[in-house]
């Protein structure tokens, strides 16, 4: 049977205040997930970048979390960490896991960044007498998020696709509630079309953002 020939418009006009509100809940997710990565992000990159003690420390975190599947680590903190006493409730743990994995990937970013400010930057600054951590905070990094900025807006537009996964924790996400839709309805062929669409507005919209962001914020070569 041709699908487009039995679409069933009516069932997406039905269905869609349970989408948009499944999409809010998506973009709310993905938005805090995305301020702790970034915060986190920072910490981490400015430690690997700079101190060599830190690096060693930071460099297990960086490694585990790029190194395994988001979905496992959702399962590790919402199912595995109760075995050891440390209960989270499922939207707790989808920010969380959503932010230590998104914050491994920023923490490169930040770290590229980094090195591409000029090393004199940082020695002016404690010639002035700034100290390392004013240094950094005032000098270098202002220069660094200029340059990470259009990569971090291509990083929130990852961690709002990954965040179709924590539906496995019963999160009434986008992905969820489609699922949702789908065994109320039985027409999966107009229900993920349409969460498709909407996923792709999304990232259509963060990506022009970050096109924007890159011919705003252009850096040839080295900061300095």
């Amino acid at each position: 049977m041709d699908p487009l020939r039995s679409f069933r418009s009516d069932i997406l006009v039905a269905a869609a205040p349970l989408l948009l509100e499944g999409l809010r809940h998506t973009v709310v997710i993905s938005f805090i997930s995305f301020v702790f990565a970034v915060l986190l992000g920072i910490f981490v990159g400015i430690g690997r970048a700079q101190a060599t003690w830190a690096r060693r420390l930071l460099a297990p975190y960086v490694e585990i979390f790029r190194g395994t599947p988001l979905l496992i680590q959702l399962f590790f903190l919402y199912y595995g960490l109760p075995s050891v006493g440390i209960k989270l409730d499922s939207g707790m743990a989808s920010i969380i896991g959503l932010g230590l994995n998104g914050a491994a990937y920023i923490s490169e970013i930040i770290r590229g960044a980094l090195a591409s400010v000029e090393k004199g930057q940082l020695d002016a600054a404690r010639a002035l007498g700034f100290s390392w951590m004013q240094g950094m905070i005032h000098v270098v990094l202002p220069q660094a998020l200029r340059v990470a900025l259009p990569p971090l807006v291509n990083a929130f537009s990852s961690l709002l696709k990954d965040s179709s996964l924590v539906s496995i924790l019963a999160i009434t996400e986008l992905t969820r509630m489609s699922q949702l839709i789908y065994t109320r309805t039985f027409r999966a062929f107009e229900v993920y079309l349409a969460v498709g669409i909407l996923y792709f507005l999304l990232t259509a919209a963060v990506s022009a953002t970050s096109r924007r962001l890159e011919r705003r914020f252009h850096v040839g070569g080295r900061v300095g």
